[in-house]
């Protein structure tokens, strides 16, 4: 499994999965302008995994170059939601954002109504940290959800590395 920056022509797969039935209600689906900003602005890295050779899912950082040191996992999507290779997928996003990004502290967020999500977050040592009730409108699902806040310091980091 490898992590390499993404391309223009990485535009279609990581907007298939944004816009597939199960990840429509959990994440946003950004046209290609969007997608485009992200590749120019240097606070962000978009960022496809790989598996063999084929891209297998994709990752949006944000807030690099904070001085808080505090780095955004904004938007998180794998090809093959359920095989197993979610927890590999996340712990390599996870080594990424501390290792080459030098985050001192990550932070993500979660539907209220995505618990695989959370379960897995929690399972790769983020802490809960926060609600914020009724708080993102999902056009998908017509409403605002509940919004769960998760955090990882470096030191939580480093410690379950062992």
């Amino acid at each position: 499994m490898t992590l390499r920056p993404a391309r223009f022509a990485d535009f279609g797969f990581i907007r298939g999965l944004a816009q597939r039935p199960d990840y429509a209600p959990f994440i946003s689906d950004d046209d290609e302008a969007a997608l485009a900003a992200h590749l120019a602005n240097p606070a962000h890295r978009l960022l496809i995994w790989e598996q063999d050779g084929q891209a297998a899912g994709f990752a949006l950082y944000c807030e690099i170059g904070d001085p808080s040191g505090r780095i955004e996992l904004r938007r998180l999507a794998l090809a093959q939601a359920g095989s197993g290779a979610g927890r590999q997928f996340l712990d390599d996003m996870i080594d990424f954002a501390f290792q080459q990004l030098q985050a001192k502290r990550l932070w993500l967020d979660a539907s209220s109504e995505n618990p695989r999500a959370q379960r897995v977050y929690e399972r790769s040592g983020f802490t809960l940290e926060g609600r914020l009730r009724g708080h993102w409108y999902r056009p998908v699902l017509g409403r605002a959800v509940d919004l769960m806040l998760f955090g990882m310091l470096r030191d939580e980091w480093l410690a379950r590395r062992g």
